[in-house]
């Protein structure tokens, strides 16, 4: 039934493993496959894996470093395996706790360690409590209890179910007729004796004299206590006026606005075009080089104001009691009972420091699974592991889980476009971008941004407007186009022109028109060429499918999502959505997926910046680039400890 199990260290030393019956493939494949993709980068939520055709669970003991993982063909259901791998870790690590104890260690290196009794017997009972747990034989007709039944049981007797109705009635009828308690008389201001009971609701039994009475004490009680809160007439407020708005960097709310003053060509004069003009606001900074990053500044004050606020979460736990801010004896006295001597970890333990963390990082925007997920592999990492003296719970659960972020932001292979594209150069064939998202993130913007980056290290770019769907998408690129131009004009540059716009028009094959546009620019050698969709929604079959064949014909260099930094949940069903609709809609065995992500509106989010962890999990691919503005030097890329410290910030 098993496949195989292997027991190794975090170092990478294989103690123990067992192959299975008939079974002639190693298991090193897929065990680098699972410390690949999910151990090294923090993805242990729910202890399985798939590779190929094998479903792989494994479990951490984090007290010997220790892996033990077990591996079983996808078709099968076995019930038993997480139960199965649990009791051979307990197993396993009192005896490799034992030949530690008596120096032996080198039986488990050299491989003579003596597992496998114990191996099989466990195996043996784990099969036979799965059989044990099946489904329960149906019983025989002579076991159930219509067969008990008579004929004269089932023959039914007006008269007696009659008599039980009306014995039913009529015991009903006695319980309602049953005397009420007596109304006793209360005079105002007075309580009545203990012992007698008075009616609050109704008044049955009281003679209209004695009605009058209680409902006058009622009215007058009703008026002297409304009497107590004087009555105050509203003031009269004046009508608020309009105030001028005051515009930003001392412009004014008409100066810009009016072009009737001074001959001033309006946009739809047809003498000359503003954006072939260079206005003061397009003089932008050099963008030579790499990208500046993304930044934060977090000053060393916050920071030990936030260790404290983690300490008093763990005071709140441990004694029981709400110490305040800064507070005395009890602060100190809770601090104290916080901290963890040489113990190790339970998930008892960090279960409400974990708690505080799930709802701390859904708050900054990260998706409420993921969030889960990312608590739930911080507490398998840390659980069975043994602390330091002078240490808190909180501040270790809030240390690996500031590490396990850096750890999914940082990307798994560095994506450096420059050099790509100066390796392209090399082989004469140009670099192909290709920009895909849901509507109105802000693909074409960014797009222009790209270019002009790209412009400023001296590469010529080609845009081609694949975006066939959205009325206005073409206009639009023809604007950033000559604003691009007009900013590096063909003078400086040989006469060469830096930007072009490949379009064909609207209602066009998009990955017809992208093909053509890769031929152009291979002709004139174009260094790079920048494809720009359609906007579309997840859920959009049609245009997904005209997608993934524009990029299984064309094969890009680069699939960049460009997603919003204001999404929350929304980003992961983007996202898992576009590669599912990539992967089935694709023409070849192996799928080409979304390789990056270009996070846009980065400058609104102040530190909610949840939406990078959601997406860069879900993925697994980098953020290349983020957007922080509006105009063309508003481009940077990530910095993954930044963006952490942003999100852990208090």
């Amino acid at each position: 039934m098993l496949d195989f199990f292997t027991i190794f260290s975090k170092g990478g030393i294989v103690l123990w493993c067992f192959q299975g019956a008939g079974v002639t493939e190693s298991f090193t494949g897929p065990v680098n496959a699972l410390i690949r993709s999910v151990i090294l980068q923090e993805r242990g939520g729910n202890n399985s894996f798939t590779h190929e055709a094998l479903s792989l669970k494994y479990k951490l003991d984090n007290e010997f470093e220790l892996i033990f993982v077990v591996g079983f063909q996808k078709i099968l259901t076995l019930t038993y395996v997480d139960k199965f791998i649990s009791d051979v870790q307990r197993h396993f690590r009192d005896r490799y706790k034992n030949e530690l104890e008596q120096k032996d260690a080198m039986k488990l290196l050299n491989g003579t360690f003596e597992f496998e009794d114990a191996f099989n017997e466990l195996l043996r009972m784990a099969e036979e409590s799965s059989k044990g747990r099946g489904p329960a034989p149906m019983r025989s007709f002579k076991e159930s209890e219509k067969s008990q039944k008579t004929v004269k049981s089932m023959i039914e007797t007006k008269g007696g179910d009659k008599g039980k109705e009306q014995g039913g009635k009529k015991n009903k009828n006695t319980k309602k007729e049953a005397p009420a308690a007596e109304p006793v008389k209360v005079d105002q201001g007075k309580t009545p004796p203990t012992g007698q009971k008075t009616v609050v609701n109704g008044n049955q039994g009281l003679t209209p004299e004695e009605i009058l009475q209680k409902n006058r004490e009622n009215f007058i009680r009703k008026r002297m206590g409304t009497s107590e809160k004087p009555n105050k007439s509203p003031k009269p407020q004046k009508p608020r006026e309009k105030q001028n708005r005051v515009w930003n960097n001392g412009g004014s709310s008409t100066k810009e606005l009016d072009y009737s003053k001074n001959g001033a060509a309006s946009p739809g004069d047809g003498e000359k075009s503003p954006e072939a003009q260079i206005s003061p606001d397009m003089q932008l900074n050099s963008m030579k080089g790499d990208l500046l990053s993304v930044d934060y500044e977090s000053s060393d004050d916050e920071e030990e104001e936030e260790e404290e606020e983690e300490e008093g979460v763990v005071v709140s736990e441990t004694s029981k009691t709400s110490p305040k801010k800064g507070g005395g004896f009890k602060g100190m006295f809770g601090m104290l009972k916080g901290l963890v001597g040489s113990k190790s970890l339970s998930r008892e333990d960090m279960e409400p420091v974990l708690e505080k963390m799930r709802d701390h990082l859904i708050a900054k925007n990260v998706a409420a699974d993921i969030a889960s997920q990312l608590c739930d592999s911080v507490a398998k990492k840390l659980e069975g592991k043994v602390m330091g003296t002078f240490t808190t719970v909180a501040s270790t659960v809030k240390q690996a889980l500031q590490d396990s972020l850096v750890q999914i932001l940082q990307p798994k292979r560095r994506v450096d476009i420059l050099r790509d594209v100066m390796e392209a150069q090399s082989q004469r064939r140009p670099f192909v971008i290709t920009f895909c998202g849901v509507n109105g993130v802000g693909k074409s913007t960014n797009l222009a941004k790209i270019s002009y980056w790209l412009m400023e290290n001296g590469f010529s770019v080609l845009i081609a407007a694949c975006d066939t769907f959205r009325a206005g998408a073409v206009e639009q690129l023809r604007t950033h186009q000559r604003r691009l131009n007009s900013l590096h004009p063909s003078e400086k540059h040989g006469g060469r022109t830096m930007v072009q716009l490949y379009e064909k028009g609207y209602g066009k094959d998009a990955a017809g028109i992208a093909m053509e546009a890769i031929a152009y620019a291979r002709n004139q050698a174009f260094d790079v060429v920048l494809v720009d969709t359609a906007g579309r929604m997840q859920d959009n079959a049609p245009l997904m499918t005209a997608l993934a064949k524009l990029i299984a014909v064309n094969m890009p260099d680069l699939v960049l999502f460009v997603g919003e930094a204001l999404v929350g949940n929304e980003a992961v069903d983007q996202l898992v959505k576009f590669n599912q609709a990539l992967a089935d809609h694709s023409m070849s065995d192996k799928p080409r997926l979304i390789d990056g992500i270009v996070l846009t509106k980065f400058d609104t989010i102040d530190d909610k910046v949840g939406a990078a962890i959601s997406m860069t999990y879900i993925t697994g691919q980098p953020i290349v680039f983020v957007g922080t503005g509006q105009t063309y030097n508003d481009l940077r890329s990530l910095n993954a400890r930044a963006v952490v410290g942003a999100l852990m910030k208090a």
